[in-house]
């Protein structure tokens, strides 16, 4: 094997999605889930609370926040996937140096993931994110 650097690319569904978010798509930082409440751009869906962050770096990049109000922890899990999956189905169809913090309402304990999805895409909306 040579010196030179190995590329390693995220496999692609056939819908042209990532089928998973890299290190450098995800907020990992406590410091910017702070930035985005601070900011104060936040959007409440039936199912999903939205908050944007603007800054310099922001890229897209996805946090996902669960609270013990939720459920048990295989519900919260479940809730975090299903955030995830949604964003990251629509990630191509969303615009503008913004990072996103999806929170889970109570309610999405007993949704459906075209509702997580639905209500996702209706938040992107009103928050002027999503492409024409």
């Amino acid at each position: 094997m040579s010196g030179g650097a190995v590329s390693a690319s995220i496999p692609t569904a056939a819908n042209g999605a990532a089928r998973g978010l890299s290190r450098d798509q995800r907020i990992v930082r406590s410091s910017h889930f702070k930035e985005a409440y601070d900011q104060g751009r936040c959007y409440r869906g039936r199912l999903v609370t939205m908050w944007l962050r603007i800054a310099p770096d922001a890229a897209l990049r996805l946090g996902v926040v669960t609270s013990r109000r939720v459920g048990e922890a295989n519900v919260r899990t479940r809730a975090r996937r299903l955030m995830r999956e949604a964003y990251r189905l629509n990630r191509s169809r969303l615009r503008g140096g913004f990072d996103v913090v999806l929170s889970a309402r109570s309610n999405i304990s007993s949704a459906k993931m075209q509702d997580v999805e639905a209500d996702f895409l209706v938040l992107s909306r009103r928050a002027g994110i999503l492409k024409p």
